[in-house]
């Protein structure tokens, strides 16, 4: 076991956190799943709009490789198949009906692949280069875990597996039958479990250190033509849980956070649940409220009356706009004003005091200054400045070169966040690879 120490970085301490490790059971009866959160995947519907599906069941498969699934993670019927521009499907909509049909999967007789693939937890997992559903023709080079969260008032992972720890040993022996490589856990040095099978590093320092591929850049980085694969140890948990017991478990546990929030909170739910049913009453000026589905990084934007979105466990809700007219605007003396630089008096103020954010981004688009800002932010042995030059440009000699096939999008969200130039990096990384997958395959 090596511990590693990340430098680069930067923890965020935001107001909205959770005191405490009480949790609530939360009651729905609306429920959604959303194709544009298995990326990679091009959806191919195997339902239609009043068909009964039970727990585990087919919802659509990919265009490409039929053998990808995505299941239902309730039984009910299908209430609505909403659909976008060119009929692009933007979500399947489930009315739970209460009867607790689960699909049963033959584990026993079948192979660790292609049970994976039949539930749907396949989907769980990405592949490096291009941060994509798995390619389930192809067999990894190695295959990394994490298991923490280093994003802004990410939930403790230890809290989100109680009471199913006994599932991870299972989970390893699985992914571990998946690859003729190995098997790699990232833990912090306070939680390292107990498990064979697999290679533990111990990671110190801040955000992103988190960041599956911050670790992958660490221990093992992703050469042109070599493929890995990677997920979070819940998802390992959810893997050892489905070969225990042969049913998918499609319950979660949220962290719902935010300055926002009235009451931040822990809420056990399922899968693709309502925003509404997460938050109840307990947004404090739901009108001027943003929400997120994920971390305030890297997480979707939704509406209150959204549905819960993959990774199934972090819910933040943020002030839209604080003050639309501040005093003295980027010259204020307030202390309360955030910046990760010394650009207002804040940094004066000792022990540690939450800053309140809003979603504001305080400028416009501008050229990208080559000041160092995204390295300070990137602890990976890239040029974070000029692979996004590149990517802009889709030179794909220079995109190779530095390194586009370590990288995904969420690998420069802290840079998005602290990047004084306002561009939307992830986008930007999201496009780029997208383009380059296409090109390439």
């Amino acid at each position: 076991m090596a511990n590693i120490k990340i430098k680069k970085g930067l923890d965020l301490n935001l107001e909205g956190a959770i005191a405490g490790t009480a949790m609530e059971s939360v009651a729905c009866k609306s429920f959604a799943v959303v194709p544009d959160d298995f990326t990679g995947v091009v959806p191919r519907l195997e339902v239609k709009e009043g068909d009964n599906v039970a727990a585990g069941d087919v919802l659509y498969h990919d265009k490409v490789y039929p053998e990808v699934k995505v299941t239902s993670p309730v039984a009910g019927r299908v209430a609505a198949i909403v659909r976008g521009e060119r009929r692009k499907i933007e979500a399947i909509k489930i009315e739970a009906d209460g009867s607790g049909k689960v699909k049963k999967f033959d584990i026993a007789g079948g192979d660790a692949r292609s049970v994976l693939l039949e539930s749907g937890l396949w989907c769980v997992m990405r592949q490096r280069p291009y941060d994509i559903v798995p390619n389930p023709a192809v067999a990894p080079r190695d295959i990394f875990v994490t298991a923490f969260d280093s994003a802004p008032l990410a939930p403790d992972f230890t809290l989100l597996l109680k009471g199913k720890e006994k599932y991870l040993q299972k989970g390893i022996d699985v992914l571990a039958s998946l690859t003729k490589g190995s098997v790699y856990l990232g833990c912090r040095p306070d939680w390292v479990p107990n498990v064979k099978g697999c290679i533990v590093n111990t990671f110190e320092g801040p955000h992103p250190a988190g960041n599956v591929g911050v670790q992958i850049a660490n221990v093992k980085p992703v050469n042109k033509g070599e493929m890995v694969w990677t997920l979070d140890v819940v998802s390992v948990v959810r893997i050892g849980e489905l070969f225990s017991t042969g049913v998918v478990p499609f319950d979660t546990v949220v962290a719902v956070v935010g300055e926002s929030v009235a009451k931040p909170h822990y809420a056990h739910c399922t899968m693709g649940c309502t925003v509404a049913s997460l938050l109840g009453n307990g947004v404090v000026n739901p009108d001027n409220a943003r929400i997120v589905s994920g971390n305030l990084l890297t997480g979707s934007r939704v509406s209150a009356d959204g549905y819960l979105r993959f990774p199934y466990r972090q819910l933040s809700v943020i002030t839209e706009v604080r003050n639309n007219a501040d005093f003295l605007g980027w010259a204020s003396l307030s202390p309360r004003r955030f910046s990760i630089y010394h650009s207002f008096t804040r940094w004066l103020l000792r022990g540690g005091t939450p800053a309140e954010v809003d979603a504001k981004i305080n400028g416009g688009q501008r050229a990208i200054i080559m000041s160092g800002e995204y390295d300070r932010m990137l602890p990976m042995d890239i040029l974070g400045e000029f692979l996004i030059k590149a990517i802009i440009a889709f030179d794909i000699d220079k995109m190779e070169q530095l390194g586009i096939y370590e990288v995904a999008p969420e690998d420069f969200a802290l840079c998005e966040f602290a990047d004084t130039s306002k561009l939307p990096l992830q986008q930007i990384v999201r496009e780029g690879l997208d383009k380059l997958y296409k090109e390439m395959n």
